[in-house]
C-alpha cells in the first residue's frame, strides 16, 4: 500500500451540511464527500484490492467506489482532514490479516472442577427431597 499514491486518488466533493450552524449552514459547503475507486487504484496490489473488496464489501457501492461523509466541524478544512484519517484507518485495519485461531484442549482440572460441583449441586438437590417411609 502506497499512501503518496492513494492520497492523490482521492476525490473530493464539497456539500452543503446540514444540522448546527445556524445561517452559515444555508451559505457554507461544509460537508465533505470523499470517494475513492478502489480497483482501479494503483497504488494498491491486486492482492490488496481483493482484500478490501471482502473486508469492506458493505461501504462500496455496486461499482467497487467507497464514499466517506464528514460534516461533524463548521469548517471544510478540518472535515477534510478528519474523512482523511478516518479514511486511512479503514484502510489500514481492511488490510489487517486477522490472527489464525489454535483450537486448545479443555485442562483436566476444569473437567474435575466441573463434575464435583455437578456431584455436590446434585447432593444438594438429594438432601432437600423427603425423607421415604
Amino acid at each position: 500500500m502506497n499512501k503518496e499514491i492513494i492520497l492523490s486518488e482521492l476525490k473530493f466533493k464539497a456539500v452543503r451540511s446540514s444540522g448546527a450552524g445556524g445561517q452559515n449552514v444555508n451559505k457554507v459547503s461544509s460537508k465533505v464527500v470523499l470517494s475513492f475507486d478502489i480497483m482501479n487504484s494503483s497504488g494498491l496490489s491486486e492482492k490488496e484490492k481483493e482484500y478490501l473488496n471482502e473486508k469492506i464489501a458493505n461501504r462500496l457501492t455496486l461499482e467497487g467506489i467507497l464514499i466517506l461523509n464528514c460534516d461533524e466541524d463548521r469548517s471544510q478544512i478540518k472535515n477534510k482532514e478528519l474523512i482523511i484519517k478516518r479514511f486511512l484507518n479503514l484502510i489500514t485495519d481492511g488490510l489487517k490479516k486477522p490472527k489464525i485461531r489454535r483450537a486448545t484442549k479443555v485442562p483436566k482440572f476444569v473437567k474435575e472442577r466441573r463434575i464435583k460441583q455437578k456431584k455436590n449441586t446434585g447432593l444438594i438437590k438429594q438432601s432437600r427431597r423427603k425423607p421415604e417411609i
